[in-house]
C-alpha cells in the first residue's frame, strides 16, 4: 500500500519505518530541509534502539523514502498519516497550527480517495476539524480517522510491531477496511484492533497517558508518606502490585515523570476540561505532585549539606528515562539547574543524551566521558536516570573517587542495606532515612 507520513520526528519516523518494514511503499515528508537531507544521507536524528538499522535496510530496498514534497507524497498515497508536532500552547492545550496547516496542504494535494489518519496527539474534535477542511478543499473523497500512537521511547519498534492494541476512530466502513488491512501484519497474535468513533479514539490517548501519569504520582505521594511514617515504599509497592486489579507497572517511586507525552498530555486534558467547564481536580494534583517530586533530590541535598556553594556534584543520567536521548521535561534538568542555582559545580554523564544536553546546558556543566569520571572529586552523586549500566557499578571505586560518600538515588537503583554496609550515606525515595556514613 502507498503511504505518506507527514512529519519525520519521533512518531513519524517510527511509524513510516515500521510500515515500510511490513512491505508498504512509504514516503516520510518533513518541511525541515536539514532533517530530510540528513535522513537521505543515512543519519538518524533521534536515538531509538534498532531504528537506525531498520531505516537503512528499508531505504536501501526502496520501500522508504524521505522528501520535502508533501504534495507529491499525498497525491500518490492511499493513506496519509499526520504525525507533526503539537507543542504545548500558552493555556496548556495542544497547539494545532502545524496539524491544520498540513491538513490544508494535504487537501489540496489528494487526487483520489484517501484516508487521512491523525497520529499526532490532538484534542478531542480535531478529526472533525480536519474532515471539514477536506470537505471544503479536497477535490477527491477523503475520510479522516483518528489513529493515536502508544509508543514508549526506548521500546517504540516493539510497541508498533507488537502492539497491545490498535485504536482506530473512523466514520465509514471503507476507512475501517483500509486501516485493518494496513495493520493486519502487526496484530497476528490476536491483539485487538479497536474500532470506534474519532472523538473516542482521541480521548483514549489522553486518558491513557493521564492514567499512567496518575499511577506514577500516586506512588510518589505514597513514597513520601512511607518516609514520614517509617514504612518502606518498596515493600508497599510489592504488596500493592500483587493485587491483579492494580498490577506492578508504573508503581516505582522516583523523582517524577518527564518526556514528550505525560506532562504535555496531562496539561492538554486539563485544558480540555476547563474549556468544557470541568475542573479535573485529580489531574491538577497529579501535576502538582510531579512538580514537587522533581525537586526532592535538591531539597534533600540542601538538608544534608546546608550550603551547596562551591561543592561538586556528579549526575548519572540526563534523558528522562533509559533507552532514549529525549530531554523534554527531564527531571535531570530540574536537578542540575537547582544545583547550579545554589552555587554548585556539576559533572554529568549519560550513555546517549550528552549531545542534546550540550545544546541545552552549554559550558555551565562538565560533560564527563564516563560514569566514574563524573563522580571524581564529587561531594555527592545524583542518580537521575535508571540506565542499566548504573545498576551494578564498582561501588568501591565510586567511593574512592568521591570526596564524600553521599548518594542521592532518585530511581532507587541501589540496595540501601548494601550501600550502608559499603559506608555510603544513601538517600533513596520512600525508604528509611540514611544513617551517618561509616
Amino acid at each position: 500500500m502507498r503511504v505518506a507520513v507527514v512529519g519525520a520526528g519521533y512518531v513519524g519516523l517510527v511509524t513510516g519505518t515500521c510500515l515500510a518494514e511490513s512491505g508498504n511503499d512509504v514516503a516520510c515528508v518533513d518541511k525541515d530541509d536539514a532533517k530530510i537531507e540528513a535522513l537521505q544521507a543515512g543519519s538518524i536524528p533521534i536515538y531509538e534502539p534498532g531504528l537506525e538499522e531498520l531505516v537503512h535496510r528499508n531505504a536501501k530496498e526502496g520501500r522508504l523514502r524521505f522528501s520535502t514534497d508533501l504534495a507529491q507524497a499525498a497525491g500518490r498515497a492511499k493513506v496519509v498519516f499526520l504525525a507533526v508536532g503539537t507543542p504545548e500552547g500558552e493555556d496548556g492545550d495542544a497547539e494545532l497550527r502545524h496539524v491544520l496547516e498540513a491538513a490544508e496542504e494535504i487537501a489540496r494535494s489528494v487526487k483520489h480517495y484517501t484516508v487521512v489518519a491523525t497520529k499526532s496527539t490532538v484534542p478531542v474534535g480535531t478529526a472533525d476539524r480536519i474532515q471539514e477542511i477536506m470537505e471544503r478543499r479536497a477535490k477527491a473523497e477523503v475520510d479522516v480517522v483518528s489513529n493515536p500512537e502508544f509508543l514508549k521511547e526506548g521500546a517504540a519498534l516493539e510497541d508498533f510491531q507488537r502492539p497491545d492494541r490498535v485504536v482506530v476512530g473512523a466514520r465509514t466502513d471503507r476507512a475501517r477496511r483500509i486501516m485493518r488491512e494496513l495493520y493486519a501484519p502487526f496484530v497476528r497474535t490476536e491483539r485487538p484492533i479497536l474500532l470506534m468513533d474519532p472523538r473516542s479514539a482521541e480521548m483514549v490517548k489522553y486518558a491513557s497517558n493521564a492514567m499512567l501519569a496518575t499511577r506514577i504520582s500516586f506512588m510518589n505521594d505514597i513514597a513520601v508518606l512511607c518516609e514520614r511514617v517509617g514504612a518502606d515504599a518498596e515493600h508497599v509497592r510489592k504488596g500493592m502490585g500483587a493485587d491483579t486489579r492494580i498490577g506492578y507497572p508504573f508503581l516505582f517511586p522516583g523523582i517524577g515523570y518527564g518526556g514528550s507525552c505525560f506532562p504535555k498530555d496531562v496539561k492538554a486534558l486539563l485544558a480540555t476540561g476547563r474549556r468544557h467547564g470541568i475542573d479535573l481536580d485529580l489531574l491538577r494534583a497529579v501535576e502538582k505532585t510531579n512538580e514537587r517530586q522533581k525537586r526532592q533530590l535538591l531539597v534533600r541535598a540542601v538538608k544534608h549539606f546546608g550550603a551547596l556553594d562551591g561543592r561538586t556534584f556528579g549526575v548519572w543520567g540526563l534523558a528522562f528515562k533509559p533507552k532514549t536521548d529525549d530531554l523534554r521535561e527531564a527531571p535531570s534538568l530540574e536537578v542540575i539547574e537547582g544545583l547550579l542555582g545554589k552555587g554548585g559545580r556539576v559533572q554529568v554523564y549519560d550513555p546517549v543524551a550528552m549531545e542534546r544536553a550540550r545544546r541545552l546546558l552549554g559550558e555551565r556543566v562538565t560533560f564527563a566521558p564516563g560514569p566514574y569520571e563524573a563522580v571524581e572529586g564529587a561531594d555527592a552523586l545524583f542518580v537521575v536516570t535508571e540506565w542499566s549500566e548504573f545498576r551494578t557499578p564498582d561501588l568501591e571505586r565510586v567511593k574512592t573517587l568521591m570526596r564524600s560518600p553521599v548518594v542521592f538515588d532518585g530511581r532507587n537503583v541501589f540496595d540501601p542495606a548494601e550501600m550502608e554496609e559499603l559506608g555510603f550515606v544513601h538517600h533513596a525515595i520512600g525508604r528509611a532515612p540514611p544513617g551517618p556514613a561509616k
